[in-house]
């Protein structure tokens, strides 16, 4: 399976089927499953006893009679107690067994679908909402957890209840088989038409919470949209109406549930059963002890059934959670790392051959670019939103691969590269930047995690952002909120452009990314930027007139196709279009700082 990066020491699991990925992942916890299945069994035979025992002890007492033998009785009574004991040691071996390798296969199928994930392009990612995939990251790796405690480990347990009346019932009288094999014959047809009711509306279930939690996410995420266009009413509906649908599923779970059949055939094997062993007695093949007897083991039946009612729809829940995941795991991964390919020192040099790209098939997004950047070359790209400035620049790195045509850094293509190595060289920093919720260090020095303080310190000042910084109490050691929250527009981009520093790419993106500046921050800014890309090739994106002048090559870009390239100079006297865009923005800014 291709993937962006790849983890060694991964488990080696088989994903053809959601049923066969489970069972991958237990294989490799075969001593809990042992300790899950023999005591289960140990412990239906020592229930199976108890019957035979209290059976054979009143038939003893009968037969003694008028004056009672106590000692079989004081026997059997010992037998009891020691097998409930022998009982208990063996259901806590079996739960601790179920519980061990229910939390090992939620940790391992959790870090399997994490690395995964990661390992995905964004083409993969674009496709799935970040609500939907949390949900399957969370909730449904915990029902695989709990598929297996207590969902299997009853359904083992109980399944062994009901072998047991067939196998006593033999020693009693072979005809009385009848009734527990008939039962389990129609038990099993039973529940086989329960789980095919049961398994639709399980994913059904899955796929409403999978939606509840992307609409949830999606109000957290825009909270100040919500609350600056007053719909908190609105949204509030929304989500109720998907809460709805998650509740249907479950409504429609327990009716069928409550037409679980197992429930009346047990009714009717006891009555049959009681009917075919008194008829027995009559003809006096078999005592009034193997009648008390042959009802006692009927009555282990009553275990599986109702127990099943729960543990059948647990481990159809887990199995529903299983298929998302494994939906996940095996999305198709357009990238692969190739971490066999080029992986020396960048210089810098940039050529486009016929390049098309589009997000989806039929619809393309930039189409026929062939343009060649030469190392340390400032190229700026200009046009109107939507004419694929962004995407350009995300091909360069592989964020996406392109369509056709092909991207050669340093006369190799990007596909020929090491992806790590391609990356590591290549810094974007965008107008939509992410921050983590960490220290301001730690956001610094990201792309290098092993900087040390002056390294750190020097990117900051680079960035002009040393000064804001060590106005916080902790300085860098200081916490910033998800996505850079607590911050300004200015700082986060700061902080970005110090990160980008600190890697000292041999090219570097910038993605509109001083737009949230002020004019005053903005001047130090483009000094620190200047610095910052002589010597390395710069792709910039901006509407600041103050930086398009100093580019080496202007691309001015119409509906994804190159329109006009050149300098400032030249566009200004020889482009309509470039001079159309430069004009209406001298209107709109009288100082003319922007284009």
């Amino acid at each position: 399976m291709k993937s962006e990066f790849k983890i060694k020491g991964k488990l080696k699991t088989n994903k053809n089927s959601a049923i066969k990925w489970l069972i991958s992942h237990a294989q490799y916890h075969s001593w809990a499953l042992i300790g899950m299945i023999v005591p289960a069994f140990a412990n239906a035979a020592l229930a199976a006893l108890v019957p035979l025992l209290i059976g054979n002890a009143f038939e003893m007492l009968v037969q003694s009679m008028p004056k009672p033998d106590y000692k079989y009785l004081l026997w059997a009574a010992t037998m009891i107690v020691v097998s409930q004991v022998g009982r208990a040691i063996g259901i806590l071996i079996r739960n601790i067994s179920a519980e061990l390798i229910g939390q090992r296969m939620e940790r391992n199928t959790r870090d399997e679908l994490y690395v995964s994930l990661i390992g995905k392009n964004m083409s993969f990612h674009d496709t799935y909402t970040v609500g939907d995939v949390m949900a399957r990251a969370t909730n449904d790796v915990r029902e695989i957890n709990l598929m297996f405690n207590p969902g299997l480990n009853l359904v083992i347990g109980s399944g062994s209840f009901l072998i047991m009346p067939i196998i006593f019932s033999w020693q009693i009288n072979p005809v009385l088989i009848l009734s527990p094999l008939v039962f389990l014959f129609l038990y099993v047809i039973a529940l086989w038409q329960y789980l095919g009711e049961l398994r639709p509306v399980s994913e059904v279930a899955r796929r409403s919470f999978g939606e509840l939690n992307d609409l949830l996410a999606q109000v957290i995420d825009g909270i100040e949209t919500v609350k600056g266009a007053a719909r908190e009413t609105y949204e509030t509906n929304r989500f109720l109406s998907k809460a709805r649908e998650y509740r249907d599923a479950f409504v429609k779970q327990g009716w069928i549930e409550a037409r679980f059949l197992p429930l009346l055939l047990m009714g009717l094997v006891n009555a049959f059963g009681f009917w075919h062993a008194v008829s027995l007695f009559e003809s006096g093949l078999v005592n009034v002890g193997d009648v008390i007897a042959y009802m006692g083991l009927l009555s282990l039946f009553g275990f599986p059934v109702f127990v099943s009612l729960f543990s059948y729809s647990q481990v159809a829940l887990g199995i529903a959670g299983a298929r998302r995941m494994l939906e996940l795991i095996r999305g198709e991964n357009i990238l692969d790392e190739n971490i066999d390919g080029y992986t020396n020192n960048m210089l810098g040099q940039v050529r486009f051959e016929n390049v098309s790209f589009g997000y989806t098939n039929g619809s393309q997004v930039v189409e026929n670019l062939s343009f060649d950047v030469k190392p340390g070359q400032i190229v700026a790209l200009v046009g109107q939103t939507g004419s694929g400035k962004s995407t350009i620049l995300k091909l360069i790195n592989r964020t996406y691969d392109v369509t056709s045509g092909k991207i050669l850094v340093d006369n190799i293509d990007v596909c020929d590269w090491s992806l790590a190595s391609l990356r590591k060289q290549i810094s974007i920093i965008e107008q939509d930047l992410f921050l983590f919720s960490r220290s301001i260090a730690e956001n610094i020095s990201f792309g290098i995690p092993e900087s040390d303080q002056l390294l750190i310190e020097k990117a900051a000042r680079a960035a002009q952002a040393h000064d804001f910084i060590m106005e916080f109490k902790d300085g860098y050691n200081t916490i910033i909120g998800e996505r850079g929250a607590t911050l300004s527009g200015g700082q986060r981009q700061r902080l970005a452009l110090a990160r980008a520093f600190l890697t000292d790419p041999r090219i570097l993106i910038l993605d509109d990314s001083t737009s949230a500046i002020d004019s005053e921050t903005e001047d130090q800014i483009q000094r620190a930027i200047r610095a910052a890309s002589q010597g390395r090739t710069t792709f910039i994106i901006t509407h600041r007139l103050s930086q398009i002048r100093w580019a080496d090559m202007i691309l001015v870009l119409k509906n994804g196709e190159i329109v006009d390239s050149g300098n400032h100079e030249k566009l200004i006297n020889s482009s309509d279009i470039y001079k159309r865009i430069f004009s209406n923005h001298l209107d709109k800014n009288e100082k003319g700082d922007k284009v």
